[in-house]
């Protein structure tokens, strides 16, 4: 009986891994049915590995995709980590066509996709830190102003910064973070909340004739940061004019002189930024300064909408400081989502 128990299981596949290995094995052995000795599986699927050629090329080269044309390449960099969902789509269909040289051509643009973005999936979060900052864009037309203060008062940052901020609605918002932050400044439709002093508190001329970018420096108990706070004009995509920016873009350049004149070492930069880090157009900000998110994040950190994350148009950048970690934080009554990180100061000669 005890030999018959053994021939039975080892019949049905055996057991644990055997068990699994066997299941695999037949499932690849369906896949791959009516491929052995078709000598044609070489010859199918050209136009699919034509496409990821294609693929990879516009991944590697996407910072020569012209903006002559509706800005193109800056719609494309907006997006860019998405293009990684055609590599699954395009083995699928390798697979259906029974061509191998699809197969082998979908390695390509797996391999540069996981170059460009593959140190975002590993969790990069390193314990310490001296200031941990926060901001959110809260939306003019938040339905819950007060509560929205409150849930992002709860993630305990030291610094946070507000986007946004309807001038009706200011004194809401004063008031619900009082109790948490006893320095505050705001100018325009941008506002500072601080549980340290703040001082030298002025706008930074954006060229946009409004004001929606500031600059004060916060005395924390490890030294004095330069902290920015700004929201960049809105983009749109339009069928006529294409990806229209170009008024965030003027502002991009004129907030990076800004940054570059700054005297202070330490320089924090907070807001929604309407712009990702790959996007060409804010390379008179990011080619000075370092985003938290890509250095010591987990993930990809995607910040809008709020319903359904596809890009991080919202910031946490640092020049002089060193980033320690960074995440994204729940989702209030607004459509963005608030994020924050934590920062180290570095002393004035380091």
């Amino acid at each position: 009986m005890a030999q018959q128990a053994y021939m039975t299981e080892t019949d049905t596949g055996g057991s644990g891994p055997e068990r699994r290995t066997s299941r695999l094995r037949r499932l690849l052995d369906r896949l791959t049915r009516g491929w052995r000795g078709d000598r044609r599986i070489w010859r199918r699927g050209l136009v699919l590995a034509a496409c990821a050629a294609l693929l990879s090329l516009v991944m590697l080269a996407h910072a020569h995709i012209p903006n002559r044309v509706g800005n193109l390449g800056s719609l494309l960099e907006t997006f860019l980590p998405w293009l990684g969902l055609f590599v699954p789509l395009l083995l699928l269909l390798a697979l259906f066509r029974k061509s191998a040289t699809a197969l082998v051509a979908t390695v390509l643009p797996a391999m540069v996709w996981l170059n460009l973005f593959g140190g975002l999936l590993t969790d990069k979060t390193a314990p310490g830190g001296d200031l941990t900052v926060a901001t959110h864009n809260v939306n003019a037309q938040n339905p819950d102003p007060a509560g929205t203060a409150r849930d992002v008062a709860a993630a305990g940052a030291d610094v946070l910064a507000l986007e946004e901020l309807r001038a009706s609605e200011v004194p809401t918002y004063e008031k619900a973070l009082a109790a948490t932050y006893p320095h505050h400044a705001v100018v325009g439709t941008v506002g500072l909340w601080s549980k340290y002093p703040l001082s030298d508190v002025q706008a930074v001329d954006i060229r946009l004739g409004w004001k929606r970018a500031m600059r004060a420096t916060v005395t924390a108990p490890a030294g004095q940061v330069a902290v920015y706070v700004a929201h960049l004009p809105s983009v749109r995509v339009k069928l006529a004019a294409g990806f229209t920016a170009r008024q965030r873009d003027k502002s991009a350049n004129a907030l990076g002189e800004a940054i570059a004149a700054e005297p202070l070492k330490n320089i924090v930069l907070l807001g929604d930024l309407n712009g990702t880090m790959n996007d060409r157009a804010l390379h008179a900000v990011t080619s000075q300064m370092r985003s938290t998110q890509g250095a010591v994040g987990s993930g990809f950190g995607f910040s809008w909408p709020a319903s359904f994350p596809m890009a991080r148009i919202d910031q946490i950048m640092v020049k002089g400081a060193e980033p320690e970690s960074s995440w994204t934080l729940p989702a209030t009554a607004s459509d963005h989502l608030p994020i924050a990180a934590r920062v180290k100061i570095t002393a004035p000669d380091d």
